[in-house]
């Protein structure tokens, strides 16, 4: 026969149970907007059913049912949609901080504009044309060095800027390499302590939250693997294993010449960092070396100019493997004369200054040297700055009885020469040939594609991403009419699981306190 207590049981765990999902059911509605949560379910099943207590065996039709237990509590989770996620998220990491970089070069080249580079450029060359006009005017003379020195220090200001953001890139690397090593640090943790709780039996939800929302994170920095095994997530980018269970040793040493190095391999090709590193290697460091170009060409780069008939020029000048020299006599130019000089330094010093001497070169760095200019350290010759009578403006001189040569300061050949210069094409890598202006559109033309292009990518990934977290959230993420109507079928069943027990309370009262006193 069964037993009278039987049914007390039943209802007892009926309660316990619905209980659970009761509570369980608060959790999900406590942390609907818990980021990284997700929502948990009670399992049922029927409790073990036993055989009808007897001397034999029982007659009754099948065994006893016992009720229902909570067998456990486990997260909704998708691991495709996760794995999803993290194979989307990396390009977004390395979309956003190269569009990020990508704007601020814009805001440093400052194109088009009324003070950029542009303006400054073309500013100098209407001050040749100026002063061609009046080539003996000081007031044009002093003009002219105050818009090269404007040139000069416009191209300074922007290298500087250029590298002060490949410096900000550096630090931003190692930040978020540091982030990194410290987030892998933290799995490895999580794995240990997931590993212990789960290791008697019980289901670590929270934790496995915490866990999945830091490689959420960590998919942001770099293309990661992740492989869930008995020990915990091991964790690799690439070849490189980031995480291995409790232990995170491998990623902790890592440095940026690692991250470098992994870019070349291939490890690493995605993610923050990666962007990051590109974007300072590959965009600023690229305007960078172009901005060095263009400050070298202008002063050092070979260029065709025609020497006008009638010009004299100084003294030994060796001009397509031909020298110029009174011995030869062939210092005055008898026709016109098409030849290539190195860049507006070599142009300059074909001509004559206020004393008659031979023009200086144009451009040098601090120390008086001409070559290997760069837009850090180009700037006007020191001693136009000082004395802007050695501006060379003449092509012409005079020869005297007494063997002397006076120039003839009305002369503007070389003025005009160098105005023109404006519009001649430069040589910038040997064979690239490009104006000075039309080599810096060509650089303001690229950035303005290259931004619109990351820009276009980068809204197209984050568009992609929302796409798989919003399915990923519609299996995972807690809806609060769903729980409130689990909420209320729960409190149905616990209310009736009260009253079953209320029911047989009662009856056993009856049986107990009532039976066998009839007639008393």
């Amino acid at each position: 026969m069964t037993s009278t207590f039987h049914g007390l049981e039943t209802a007892k765990r009926s309660i316990f149970t619905t209980q659970t999902a009761l509570n369980t059911t608060g959790h999900n509605i406590s942390n609907a907007n818990t980021v990284g949560y997700s929502r948990q379910r009670v399992n049922f099943s029927a409790a073990r059913p036993i055989e009808a207590y007897g001397y034999s065996h029982s007659t009754a039709a099948g065994q006893l049912g016992t009720g229902v237990e909570a067998t456990s509590i486990t997260r909704v989770r998708d691991k495709f949609l996760d794995s999803q996620y993290y194979s989307e998220y990396k390009w977004l990491g390395n979309y956003t901080v190269q569009t990020d970089t990508l704007e601020k070069l814009e805001t440093i080249v400052n194109e088009p504009s009324d003070t950029g580079l542009q303006t400054v450029i073309s500013n100098f060359w209407n001050s040749w044309s100026d002063l061609s006009k009046t080539p003996e005017s000081s007031d044009g003379r002093a003009v002219l060095v105050e818009q090269t020195k404007a040139m000069m220090d416009a191209f300074n200001y922007t290298s500087k800027q250029l590298n002060d953001l490949k410096s900000d890139l550096t630090e931003n690397a190692q930040i978020n390499l540091d982030n990194l090593k410290s987030i892998s640090s933290t799995i490895a943790n999580l794995n240990g302590q997931i590993q212990r709780i789960e290791g008697i039996g019980d289901d670590a939800n929270d934790l496995r939250d915490q866990r999945d929302a830091l490689v959420d994170e960590l998919s942001g920095l770099a293309n990661i693997k992740v492989s869930d095994l008995s020990d915990g997530y091991t964790i690799t980018m690439g070849s490189m294993t980031l995480v291995a269970g409790k232990s995170a040793e491998a990623s902790q040493g890592l440095t940026l010449d690692d991250m470098t190095a992994a870019i070349t391999s291939g490890d690493l090709d995605n993610g923050a960092i990666y962007g990051t590193v590109q974007s300072r290697d590959k965009y600023v460091q690229g305007y960078v070396d172009q901005l060095n170009q263009m400050a070298n060409t202008i002063a050092n780069g070979d260029i065709e100019v025609t020497i006008p008939k009638g010009s004299v020029l100084p003294e030994g000048t060796v001009l397509n493997g031909v020298t110029y020299s009174t011995a030869n006599g062939n210092r005055e130019i008898t026709e016109a004369l098409k030849v290539t000089v190195q860049g507006l330094n070599g142009l300059h010093q074909l001509g004559y200054t206020m004393n008659g001497e031979q023009g200086e070169p144009l451009f040098t760095d601090a120390d008086g040297n001409t070559d290997n200019l760069t837009a850090a350290n180009i700037q006007l010759n020191p001693k136009i700055v000082a004395d802007p009578t050695l501006l060379a403006t003449s092509m012409k001189v005079t020869f005297n009885s007494d063997g002397t040569e006076s120039v003839v300061a009305g002369n503007n050949s070389m003025a005009v020469l160098m105005s023109q210069a404006r519009d001649t094409k430069f040589a910038f890598d040997g064979t690239n040939s490009n104006s000075i202006s039309g080599f810096f559109r060509s650089i303001v033309g690229q950035l303005g594609v290259q931004s619109q292009e990351m820009q276009r990518l980068q809204s197209n990934q984050k568009t992609i991403v929302e796409q798989v977290d919003s399915r990923r959230m519609s299996v995972s993420g807690v809806s609060l009419d769903e729980e409130m109507s689990d909420l209320v079928k729960f409190q149905h069943a616990y209310n009736a699981s009260a009253r079953v027990m209320t029911v047989i309370d009662e009856t056993l009262d009856r049986i107990i306190n009532s039976m066998g006193r009839v007639g008393l």
